[in-house]
């Protein structure tokens, strides 16, 4: 049977750096740490926390009572939440019933993620690389109280598997600079997010109750999805909405230049509103506008859209202002801000944008564990 490990991002909210983590209101996150929505590459952050680094709970009537209290937003003598949420517990013991060994960790760093991941190792390759275990009998469950959460393990997966290009192995596939990375179970630690937010985990049909995330981790297959890589060290599952708004909402303009392959969707005089980059279908829509058509994540392409005001005159000479979306579909895209900074939210994390990023599509780069 299968070892299966149940892994929580712990919560820095009691932390020195406060709600914006070690690294500091818009800092970048520091090595070591888990970052936070505020960092502008791997924005993760949990509303509750989780029993201490590398401990594990049986799912005793004690730590469900305290998961209880934690969940409706009680803390414990010491001012945090140290037992896993009851979701963790639920699955957990779902997956114990039916034999699997399970160990529950929370990871408060991105040293103790990587604790976790070695253990999804393959034995020693000639070229010496870290290479994942294609015939592993270890299972990943990640509970994620956000896409943000999900993101921080697979970057961590691909810093640790990545060959330097330099050691580029010639069983790697030519359109990936990563190998087929572990699969994951996704537990959802909000079950309101399925109705009233489309995360990765409703776009993508995954299951939400933690019996059933259990038995897909245990009977179902892995269904291998699309991953976006950046130039800034960071990965994207569900996409990127760029723009502006001022305090009333309202969309501000800005400038850049967006190219998507060898299409040029602004050349970086238009002013723009929006900028989405899609691998999945979370940031498809702006309001009640329509940015992206249709992103497939199992496709090997990301889908791009801007949206730029143009006026235009009535037959009467009235002035009036409509949204054209410029679209275009590629392997990879470039956006290149001409003033300043401009904010982003990429995967739900917070960032600004200040020069060139760019992303690229690894095909069938990552899986997630599907019933």
């Amino acid at each position: 049977m299968y070892d299966v490990v149940l892994l929580t991002l712990g919560s820095d909210r009691d932390a020195s750096g406060g709600a914006c983590g070690s690294g500091g209101c818009g800092a970048a996150p520091q090595e070591g740490a888990v970052p936070t929505a505020a960092d502008a590459t791997d924005g993760t952050t949990t509303d509750v926390g989780a029993p201490a680094s590398g401990t594990t709970d049986g799912g005793t009537t004690a730590s469900r009572a305290t998961a209880d209290a934690c969940a409706a937003g009680d803390a414990t003598a010491d001012g945090r939440c140290d037992t896993p949420r009851v979701p963790v517990l639920a699955c957990a013991d779902a997956l114990t019933a039916r034999g699997a060994r399970v160990e529950t960790v929370t990871a408060r760093s991105d040293a103790e993620i990587d604790e976790v991941l070695a253990r999804f190792d393959g034995p020693p390759r000639p070229d010496g690389l870290t290479w994942p275990d294609p015939d592993s009998k270890a299972r990943l469950v990640v509970a994620a109280a956000s896409d943000a959460q999900l993101r921080a393990v697979v970057r961590r997966l691909v810093r640790r598997y990545a060959p330097p290009p330099s050691r580029r192995p010639d069983d790697l596939p030519g359109n990936r600079t990563v190998p087929d990375l572990p699969p994951i179970g996704v537990l959802p630690l909000d079950p309101a997010r399925g109705t009233t937010h489309r995360d990765l985990a409703a776009q993508l049909g995954l299951p939400r109750d933690p019996a059933a995330v259990a038995a897909a981790v245990l009977d179902g297959t892995p269904r291998r999805l699309d991953l976006l890589r950046n130039d800034g060290g960071s990965v994207t599952l569900d996409g990127a909405l760029l723009g502006a708004a001022d305090d009333s909402g309202r969309p501000l303009h800005w400038r850049g230049r967006v190219e998507v392959d060898d299409a040029v969707l602004s050349n970086g005089d238009d002013p723009l509103l929006a900028c989405a980059i899609g691998n999945a279908g979370g940031y498809a829509r702006l309001d009640d506008v329509a940015l992206l058509g249709d992103p497939d994540p199992t496709d090997g392409l990301v889908e791009v859209a801007v949206a730029v005001p143009v006026v235009t005159r009535s037959a009467l000479g009235r002035k009036r202002v409509r949204l054209e979306v410029r679209r275009a579909r590629g392997r990879a895209v470039a956006v290149l801000p001409r003033e300043g900074k401009v904010p982003f939210l990429d995967d739900g994390a917070e960032g600004e944008l200040s020069r060139k990023r760019s992303w690229w599509t690894e095909p069938g780069a990552w899986a997630v564990w599907a019933g």
